[in-house]
């Protein structure tokens, strides 16, 4: 089920009393390219995508028109326990393929929300790089919160950790914690899909340390100066 983003960040920023010019000059892009994104007519890179939702201040979560119930901790701050369902109707415990939540991304990057069962303490994700795909098309490590959990289904690709550089083939997994500086990029000529999952990514963090460290603030202050890649939310509940 592809997901469009477009109206949901354009009904956000219209709600800002943001125009289309101030928003592109604050993230780096060009009028043109943010209204062909709100129109779905073009999709933005994941660097972009987060700079855009970041100043406005919302959610991937809240441009789908999608939502869940965050996980509380108890008294002594333990989560362990703790996630709670969504409240109205039951939510289903069983996600078909074809309604597999997507996002498809400029730089060769597909992303997939598996079942979550109405609960927000982890992101599972079947994520897809094509040839030549990377998490940032600028080429720039990423961090943030959480521990990132991952397993190749097939090809191959390229993690870069710190300083470090591995390689991951069909079978290999991984566990690291998400602040540490990381890239992925499939060098390769073949197709790479695996399986990721986000453990506390949302726990007490809004991305505003992330954003200060790049000299950006959320929309109402000052403008961005760039785009940057911030993987914050990828949490969408189930409708």
């Amino acid at each position: 089920m592809k997901s469009d983003l477009g109206p949901g960040l354009r009904t956000v920023r219209e709600a800002k009393g943001l125009s289309l010019r101030a928003v592109a000059a604050a993230v780096g892009i060009s009028p043109s390219l943010l209204s062909q994104v709100e129109t779905g007519k073009t999709h933005p890179s994941v660097s972009t995508l987060y700079a855009i939702v970041t100043y406005l201040g919302m959610s991937i979560d809240e441009a789908l028109g999608t939502s869940a119930t965050p996980v509380m901790p108890d008294e002594d701050g333990d989560l362990r326990g703790r996630a709670l369902p969504l409240p109205g109707p039951r939510v289903s415990p069983i996600q078909r393929v074809e309604d597999n939540p997507t996002i498809e991304m400029e730089n060769g990057v597909t992303w997939q929300r598996l079942a979550v069962g109405g609960y927000s303490i982890v992101d599972p994700l079947i994520t897809t790089y094509a040839p030549g795909g990377s998490s940032s098309i600028e080429g720039r490590l990423m961090r943030h919160s959480g521990i990132e959990y991952g397993f190749i289904l097939y090809g191959e690709l390229t993690l870069k950790l710190d300083f470090d550089t591995y390689i991951l083939r069909p079978g290999d997994s991984m566990a690291f914690d998400s602040l540490r500086p990381h890239l992925y990029i499939n060098h390769t000529d073949q197709e790479t899909q695996g399986m990721w999952f986000v453990l506390g990514r949302h726990e007490g963090d809004d991305g505003s340390e992330l954003l200060a460290e790049h000299g950006i603030s959320r929309a109402g202050t000052r403008p961005l100066k760039s785009a940057v890649d911030v993987l914050s939310e990828l949490h969408k509940g189930d409708q």
